[in-house]
């Protein structure tokens, strides 16, 4: 179901990882994400936080940026007092928060993420598409 995983633990640790652009990768995502975060040393709240975005930020690639035959890209950068969280796909289309309504089950993703996240953003990725990203400042420093 994915495609390629690599660590590297330079200055800043880095993880990232390719999912096939469908909805059962949802849950690869937060289980590697997870798993990762617990072995870098992460303390439980940070983990919740940086798995829920990283969930959220994955819903919306496989629903409103999958692009048949791509994979999308999930990455995190881990330094001292911050976690990176970025998600790319192969949609250029802008992310845009939808409007939630009472009943309704989507529209509520971006705001959560912003809600999250310390900031968020998103940039073009080449040679296509875009990635978007969050960033958590930790609440326990650890060992990075």
């Amino acid at each position: 179901m994915y495609a390629l995983a690599t660590h590297d633990k330079q200055a800043a640790q880095r993880w990232r990882m390719q999912f096939s652009s469908t909805a059962a990768c949802i849950s690869l995502v937060r289980h590697h994400v997870e798993k990762t975060l617990s072995e870098w040393g992460y303390v439980r709240d940070d983990i919740g936080r940086v798995v829920l975005i990283s969930s959220e930020l994955a819903t919306n690639a496989v629903r409103h940026g999958h692009v048949p035959g791509h994979l999308f890209e999930v990455a995190l950068t881990s330094t001292r007092h911050t976690c990176l969280i970025e998600v790319s796909d192969s949609s250029p289309r802008t992310p845009m928060a939808l409007r939630a309504t009472a009943e309704g089950e989507h529209g509520r993703g971006l705001p959560v993420v912003t809600a999250l996240a310390s900031s968020v953003g998103h940039h073009a990725r080449k040679p296509t598409g875009k990635t978007v990203w969050a960033q958590i400042l930790r609440t326990s420093h650890g060992s990075r």
